[in-house]
């Protein structure tokens, strides 16, 4: 079972279980640009501060998806 956590790095969260459905999260929360330079050296609580969610919620929808 994977586990993404607020210190997990976007490219790794990506890469992890069912990483189709982790990408559709992360663009439903306006993340379009996950394969730039900028997505591959941020984590996913960074990722959720400068998107406007709270990184735990933001973990917990991850982790559903990529565990899909």
């Amino acid at each position: 079972m994977t586990t993404i956590q607020p210190d997990t790095m976007i490219l790794d969260a990506v890469q992890c279980g069912n990483g189709a459905a982790v990408e559709a999260v992360l663009m439903d929360i306006g993340m379009h640009c996950l394969h730039c330079a900028f997505a591959h050296g941020e984590t996913v609580g960074e990722a959720a501060m400068v998107h406007g969610i709270e990184a735990e919620e933001l973990c917990r929808r991850l982790n559903e998806a990529a565990n899909s």
